[in-house]
């Protein structure tokens, strides 16, 4: 089989790209039909049997619209052609109707509310045009739906029928004889189609039920509704909802201006044009849906930000494009707080603005999250091109100077509230977070720059984060504090509530529990640290290796696990912050009391100084140790060394043993 050229697959995808482009437009009416559904309330002043009538029509048209909704792309486009050649028949025959009993064919016209003629003005025009209307609907009608027999020309000729009676100037009753005789037989003609494609619906029915269930039995219930999310393409149905929506909003609310100041103009004064945005974004968010629709936008606004931002700062993480997704879940829950659809639409509007300016401070945190550690890398990477770290810096300076400009015009034009005080306590730890991750860059471009071991690096980095984690645990109680305070006097809801307990438990609890666990972690790592042996001096000479965490030489000093491996202390202890085991043979880092008279002491790589024996290597290491741990530089020591040294010969077999299984 010949392979797919590129061109080919160009064309393939394109036309993939317009059938899911057509899809989502299939599925927006059913939209359209619930938010009107859920916007349209019963009149209570009707009679009981007229209520509940139309509550279930209204549940109805909930579900069938639902069921359209996810149907699956073939069984929407069947839906779709079979409504399609339904709305065709129905319209054909309210043409006849009027064509037949209410149009005087030589002297009357119809025009629009726009001055357009409708329908020719002379009688054989009419007839003419009349002919061609009904002959496209009957040829779309039996095209829709399939009919290829005989019976296609008869529903065609039963269109015409009507017509063929105005032509030849029929008596009133006898046309009217003949549009209900031609209606009648579309009729009986289309409820035989709906009989016949019942049983391809009950089966596609059953079939789409059997496989909901199954996959419900082995995935559950939350991967069910992944799947039909992105199958049915809903962000996108949303998306493409709102957006029409609210162009539709536009263009009636422009006719009416361009009607009320009688001008036929398309350019109308700046007051009209923000009286036009105001009223179009308070209808964009008059109902759940609308708030949904409106989500999805700031969804894709939001991800080719995030996308933006990772292109210019040179990032190729893949969990840093959540930015599409984290914004639209906290503008629909700051909405669902607030009551937003529900407001009037002066309170819509002002909700809607202290709503943007939170989910604004929000994405500004989500940004620092995300060059955070592109800066971080940077400095750690000891990279020296301008070009690359001033994208970073660039960000991470905007990342400051907003915060304080939006803080300073809220402050400067608003008073101070539960909303104001939110705001600024965001922004505020913004900018903190800022500082702290610029005070840690500078720092790991200093130990950079002089190319030195800097062992006290780690200890400031540590000091400055924790600062800033400290004060950020601060600015989290007082915020709990502030939520408080509106849920108890200003606008209490469930949901507040429930938000409230999930800032509770990971903005506070979480995150003290964290700190905790890093500090005891640190100061235990210490401890453990300052127990272990430590060499220095000329015994470094004779091990002859780098330490297995940094691969660098010993130079000043290194420490002795208690099983005999050599590190950095500082290599060793970021170590110890993660897990308490040894990196090379992974045993519990730890110091007994006998420590001073263990004989097995290895490098790690099992290195044996040349010219010496197993015996009198772990002799030479043992009398070594003693004498650096005890810091005695008396002439006894030697006197020492060799006791210890005739003590060691006695056992000579089984430590030469013993050695060589620590070195297999």
């Amino acid at each position: 089989m010949a392979a797919v050229g590129p061109p080919q697959q160009q064309v393939r995808m394109a036309h993939q790209q317009v059938w899911a482009a057509l899809e989502v437009a299939l599925r927006v009416p059913c939209l359209y039909i619930i938010d009107a559904i859920f916007n349209s309330y019963p009149d209570s002043s009707q009679s009981r049997f007229c209520i509940v009538l139309q509550i279930f029509l209204r549940l109805l048209g909930i579900f069938v619209s639902s069921i359209v909704l996810i149907l699956s792309q073939r069984s929407l486009f069947k839906f779709y052609m079979y409504s399609s050649a339904f709305l065709l028949a129905a319209t054909s025959v309210l043409v006849n109707y009027y064509a037949s009993l209410h149009i005087d064919f030589y002297g009357a016209y119809n025009t629009s509310a726009f001055g357009i003629e409708l329908l020719p003005r002379k009688g054989p025009s009419l007839w003419m045009a009349l002919i061609v209307l009904q002959l496209t609907f009957g040829i779309g009608y039996v095209t829709l739906l399939q009919i290829h027999s005989i019976y296609s020309q008869l529903i065609i000729l039963d269109l015409l029928v009507p017509v063929i009676g105005l032509i030849t100037e029929l008596p009133l009753h006898i046309r009217e004889t003949l549009v209900f005789t031609s209606s009648l037989i579309l009729t009986l003609n289309t409820v035989l189609v709906l009989a016949v494609k019942l049983k391809w619906f009950y089966y596609s029915t059953r079939y789409v039920y059997l496989l909901v269930r199954h996959m419900y039995r082995i995935y559950g219930l939350q991967l069910l509704m992944e799947d039909t999310w992105k199958r049915i393409r809903f962000p996108d149905i949303l998306r493409v909802f709102w957006l029409t929506r609210v162009t539709a909003q536009a263009t009636v609310l422009m006719y009416i201006l361009r009607m009320a100041n009688e001008t036929d103009s398309f350019f109308i004064s700046w007051d009209d044009f923000w009286d036009l945005i105001c009223n179009l974004i308070i209808s964009g968010c008059d109902s759940t849906l609308t708030v949904l629709g409106m989500s999805a936008v700031i969804s894709s606004v939001a991800h080719y930000l995030g996308l933006g931002i990772l292109a210019f700062i040179g990032s190729t993480e893949e969990d840093d494009r959540r930015l599409g997704f984290v914004a639209p879940v906290l503008f629909f829950i700051l909405a669902l707080q607030t009551g937003l659809s529900g407001l009037r639409p002066e309170e819509r509007l002002i909700r809607l603005s202290r709503n943007m300016c939170l989910l604004l401070t929000a994405v500004l945190h989500f940004i620092h999250g995300m060059t955070d550690p592109v800066l971080m890398s940077l400095s750690a990477s000891h990279v020296s091109s301008f070009r690359r770290h001033f994208p970073v810096l660039f960000v991470s300076a905007c990342l400051f100077i907003l915060p304080v400009l939006l803080s300073y015009v809220l402050w400067h034009h608003y008073a101070l509230n539960t909303w104001l005080f939110a705001v600024t306590a965001f922004c505020v730890e913004l900018c903190l977070k800022v500082i702290v991750s610029l005070t840690v860059y500078t720092l790991f471009m200093i130990d950079g720059y002089y190319n030195v071991l800097w062992e006290k690096l780690d200890d400031y980095v540590y000091y400055v984060r924790s600062t800033g984690s400290i004060i950020e645990f601060i600015f989290g109680v007082v915020m709990f504090g502030n939520g408080a305070y509106t849920m108890m006097f200003e606008s209490g809801s469930k949901i507040r509530a429930f938000m409230m307990c999930l800032h509770a438990y990971f903005n506070i609890y979480l995150q003290a529990k964290n700190g905790w666990k890093t500090f005891m972690n640190r100061r235990t790592a210490v401890k453990k640290i300052n127990s272990l042996p430590e060499i220095k001096g000329s015994r470094l000479q004779e091990i002859n290796d780098v330490c297995a965490i940094c691969y660098h030489e010993f130079t000043t000093s290194a420490r002795i696990t208690p099983c005999n491996h050599y590190f950095h202390a500082l290599c060793l202890r970021k170590w110890l912050y993660i897990q308490d085991t040894c990196p090379m043979c992974h045993q519990k880092v730890y110091i007994e009391d006998d420590i001073k008279d263990n004989s097995n002491v290895s490098n790690n790589n099992g290195f044996i100084p040349p010219n010496e024996n197993p015996e009198e290597a772990v002799r030479e290491a043992a009398a070594e140790s003693d004498r650096e741990l005890n810091e005695d530089d008396s002439t006894d020591c030697d006197d020492d060394v060799q006791r210890e040294r005739n003590g060691v010969i006695q056992h000579t077999g089984a430590a030469a043993e013993e050695f060589n299984d620590d070195t297999d």
